[in-house]
């Protein structure tokens, strides 16, 4: 009860610490609040001092930010946001009509990432239901295709083809459920790929587990053993399944600016933009409590599923030793990539030809050429060394940071939940107030905010793991938690990680993407990818080599992750010199009789 009281207020210290800093944004960007305030009412106006003075003494900017803070906190407790600085409008029915888009815009894209997700797991079900999977591991370089498309590029294509050239549906606007399917097709997408990834990783895991053995062999349905399967897979997955949720509800700024939909992330960013104190403070604080809310809510249902089996310690392991999965797949999407980049370092990105703006792909330009007459090839060439490296290290970052918090959940789980709700652009204008602006800005923007979904991951296999049969049997041989930790739960929990760190590699390259699509990212002339999708999306109908090579490379990059990754094991048989096999170190578990075993898997068999 203390420890579950001591997470409350940690969290609530977490929120009231983010709202406090958002409202002292003005201040700590060292800007005037009374001329940004102006500018967003009437762009066109000059800044007279008379102005700007009645303006501050309008909103009581003279009395400080503590001052305005708390008023904003005091109206609160009756409902009352404040009035908005740019409309003077209230801000909670504003703020709530933006809450209710965004979430009916979520609820669809997550019914679409559930049939992405279940689509790409289709094929392990299967096998797996029907006894085949033998040693097949998780799959699927065509997840990593789907999870490394660009949503504002997916959203641009959608709207263009579908919306407008065909006119299928509609492209604009907000008025009905028509109007979220091809947005949230946008965003479902790529969610999907990622959740379906992951939980493609964990299945054969669980087919292999006692239960199905048992369950296959006293012939019970492969329909039954599939769906057991799923339940024992899913709890790992709850956590980042809520933080995709908070994500497509704040984070989807992008596409809620292509398709003209007035939900939160628009409405948080354009706040931020103004410096529209009272807005921006009730929209981050409705995705703070809505992040705390999906939280609960995956605690409750990890509960549900399979809470007895952890508070009892008969949890079987997903994650025993592997042999590395090895293939050519890597070496020839790593080759591939490695041609691209070669062949365009040996061009000039910078060299301007106004006479072949928009040019198609040609043995003089592969890629064709973007508005500047500029060559695609070069850009992308020399974007790599700027975007691989920086993605790389960032995502190294993410996940040395994202497993060592991930290994204090209590201290961890407030901080992801509030982390995830920020959308990244309310992060990089908070990173920019306290940082200033810089190209090493966005790199601290995305950092900022890359480990929660890598220490929520970290978390929720780890506490499943402490609950395995072998850690009991471990714990009565006298291992003390050094070991345990070493030998028994990092072996266990780190493989998965890896390999989830290194299908978000792409997704890294893509924030850094989205940040320049808005602006806040790498500016011109630079030849990172991002930027290159930002400069060429206007020009995607008439010229849509420009886009598609750099999206194409983005693709590869994550089908090279995935397929590298594949390899990531812990504790694999090694071959000796002898030519035999030497097995790795693990501490002996008592024997089990078959006498004993078989009653026990046929309660757990009958009990599921």
């Amino acid at each position: 009860m203390w420890q579950q009281a001591g997470t409350l207020l940690w969290r609530a210290g977490i929120a009231a610490a983010l709202v406090c800093a958002i409202g002292l944004l003005p201040w700590l960007t060292r800007t005037d609040p009374a001329l940004t305030v102006l500018k967003a009412r009437s762009a066109e106006r000059d800044p007279d001092p008379q102005v700007l003075a009645d303006i501050r003494d309008r909103l009581g900017l003279d009395d400080g930010p503590f001052h305005l803070l708390g008023q904003w906190l005091g109206g609160l407790w009756r409902g009352d946001a404040g009035r908005s600085w740019i409309s003077g409008g209230e801000v909670t029915p504003a703020v709530l009509q933006a809450l209710g888009a965004s979430l009916l815009l979520m609820a669809v894209a997550l019914a679409f990432a559930t049939v992405t997700a279940a689509l790409i797991c289709a094929r392990t079900l299967w096998l797996g239901a029907h006894h085949r999977l033998g040693g097949r591991g998780a799959g699927g370089s065509g997840s990593a295709v789907l999870a490394a498309l660009p949503e504002f590029l997916t959203a641009s294509v959608l709207a263009t083809v579908v919306g407008v050239q065909l006119g299928w549906l509609p492209a604009l606007g907000w008025y009905g459920p028509k109007w979220t399917i091809l947005p949230a097709l946008a965003l479902g997408l790529p969610a999907g790929a990622v959740l379906g990834r992951l939980l493609d990783d964990l299945l054969p895991g669980a087919f292999a587990e006692p239960w199905a053995l048992a369950a296959a062999a006293r012939g019970l349905p492969g329909r039954s053993i599939a769906r057991q399967a799923l339940r024992r897979c899913l709890p790992g997955l709850l956590p980042n399944t809520g933080l995709f949720a908070v994500g497509l509800t704040g984070g989807s700024v992008a596409v809620e600016q292509i398709f003209d939909i007035p939900g939160l992330g628009r409405t948080t960013l354009q706040a931020a933009l103004a410096q529209d104190l009272p807005v921006l403070q009730a929209g981050t604080l409705a995705l703070v409590l809505l992040a705390a809310a999906f939280a609960g809510l995956a605690a409750l249902t990890t509960r549900l599923l399979i809470g007895t089996a952890l508070r009892d310690g008969a949890l079987p392991s997903l994650h025993g030793p592997k042999p590395p999965v090895r293939g050519v797949q890597p070496i020839a999407y790593g080759g591939l990539l490695a041609v691209v980049i070669a062949l365009g370092l040996s061009r000039d990105p910078l060299a301007l030809n106004t006479e072949q703006r928009l040019q198609a792909p040609s043995r003089a330009h592969p890629f064709g050429t973007d508005a500047l007459g500029r060559d695609v090839l070069a850009r992308v060439g020399h974007g790599a060394l700027e975007t691989l490296l920086l993605a790389l290290a960032i995502g190294t970052a993410a996940l040395l940071i994202g497993v060592l918090l991930g290994l204090l959940p209590r201290l961890s789980g407030p901080l992801v939940d509030t982390v995830t709700a920020l959308p990244p652009v309310l992060v990089a204008l908070l990173v920019t107030a306290v940082a200033g602006s810089g190209p090493a800005t966005p790199a601290l923007a995305v950092g900022a905010v890359a480990w929660a979904p890598l220490a929520a991951h970290t978390s929720a296999l780890l506490r499943q793991e402490r609950a395995a049969l072998h850690i009991t049997a471990t714990l009565g041989l006298g291992a003390g938690p050094r070991h345990l930790l070493r030998h028994e739960l990092l072996p266990a929990v780190l493989p998965p990680v890896t390999r989830h760190a290194l299908l978000r590699l792409p997704g890294i390259a893509l924030a850094l993407a989205s940040l320049a699509f808005l602006g806040l990212g790498a500016q011109p002339p630079s030849p990172e990818w991002g930027l290159l999708l930002a400069e060429n999306q206007p020009y995607a109908e008439r010229a849509p080599w420009a886009v598609l090579a750099p999206a194409a490379v983005l693709a590869l990059l994550g089908a090279l992750a995935v397929t590298a990754g594949s390899g990531a094991r812990w504790g694999s048989p090694r071959p000796k010199a002898g030519g035999g096999v030497r097995r790795p170190r693990r501490t002996p578990r008592p024997p089990v009789t078959e006498p004993e075993q078989q009653p026990r898997t046929r309660e757990l068999v009958e009990a599921r």
